[in-house]
């Protein structure tokens, strides 16, 4: 696998490569993350062209490319459709693709990585994926992005009025943003990308994201505190777009699909050990650490949960499925 790092180079083999020769008939395949190379999905990622490129061999190249070279999630959204990338992970914003999506900004949805499995089966792959593709994406696994968790520069967050009047950087996602306004807080939805320049210079006071994206970005070097909240189990999805995968080869279909759940597997794991060691590291960068009062917000989401229901076809009947997965 080759991993070019180069913006210049990016431009290049997109121009040469792909939108003369189309998604279907390329060797080589690349994977895009607008993620931090060192976060969990930027790693997962990279592990995915790496061990897709040990399956295809020789014959195909797997490119891998991370820190948004090629643009950041609604970018290389875009990119899937136009097949100028072929492979990438999308977390918040598929709620912009189709509402239902946002069954995972319900706070407290999510137990534990094992529901994670169950809901990915049972209804992501039924249920979401196909409105998906009907916006020409094909969803091909369900992977980790984390546990989310609250930083700022104002005040340790135990209870919701704790972030009254705090500015947060949230994604695009009308759910976490309706979630946060409903907790006190002011949030702004933001590139991931502006993140770290936003809170050091204090346009915004501070941001919610798992621990792997928060010490991937090395927010702990901008923020005072951490809250562990654990608010909302936020997956990312590797997806690709839907006329690339009608193109593609049968053997590279099943190799893709068998990376997937290879890497599915390992990204879960990987997430569960970064929420056991992440936190020291956190705190030995000098920020104060606390467990925020989940029943406090799980009280305050009461009128998420119903708007939810009330504004998502079929919400309700999400939510009750999702729940009676768990164990």
């Amino acid at each position: 696998m080759k991993r070019l790092t180069k913006s210049l180079a990016a431009s290049l083999l997109i121009g040469t490569a792909f939108f003369s020769a189309g998604p279907a008939l390329a060797d080589t395949y690349i994977v895009a993350v607008g993620a931090a190379s060192n976060s969990l999905q930027g790693r997962s990622a990279q592990k995915f062209a790496e061990e897709l490129q040990s399956k295809l061999g020789a014959a195909h190249t797997v490119d891998f490319y991370a820190d948004g070279q090629l643009g950041d999630e609604k970018e290389l959204m875009q990119k899937l459709r136009l097949g100028t990338v072929q492979f990438t992970l999308i977390s918040s914003i598929m709620t912009n693709v189709a509402p239902e999506f946002a069954l995972f900004d319900m706070p407290f949805l999510v137990k534990d990585r094992a529901h994670l499995k169950a809901i990915d089966a049972d209804i992501v792959m039924t249920d979401l994926a196909p409105l998906a593709e009907d916006q020409g994406l094909h969803v091909l696994s369900t992977w980790e992005n984390g546990f989310r968790q609250i930083t700022n520069n104002a005040r340790p967050i135990n209870t919701p009025a704790d972030l009254d009047g705090l500015k947060i950087r949230t994604p695009s996602s009308e759910w976490r943003v309706a979630m946060f306004k409903e907790w006190g807080a002011n949030p702004t939805p933001m590139s991931f990308s502006e993140v770290f320049v936003a809170l050091q210079t204090g346009t915004m006071d501070g941001q919610e994201n798992p621990l792997t994206n928060i010490v991937g970005a090395n927010f702990q070097e901008v923020q005072k505190y951490l809250s562990l909240t654990g608010h909302v189990y936020s997956p990312t999805y590797l997806t690709t777009g839907s006329d690339t995968w009608s193109g593609l080869p049968d053997e590279v279909k099943a190799a893709v699909s068998d990376t997937a759940t290879d890497v599915q597997n390992w990204s879960l794991a990987e997430g569960e050990t970064a929420d056991n060691e992440l936190v020291d590291k956190v705190r030995a960068a000098g920020v104060e650490v606390n467990e925020a009062d989940k029943a406090a917000f799980v009280a305050a989401s009461a009128p998420v949960y119903a708007a939810f229901a009330a504004q998502v076809p079929g919400g309700a009947e999400l939510v009750s499925r999702a729940q009676a997965l768990a164990d």
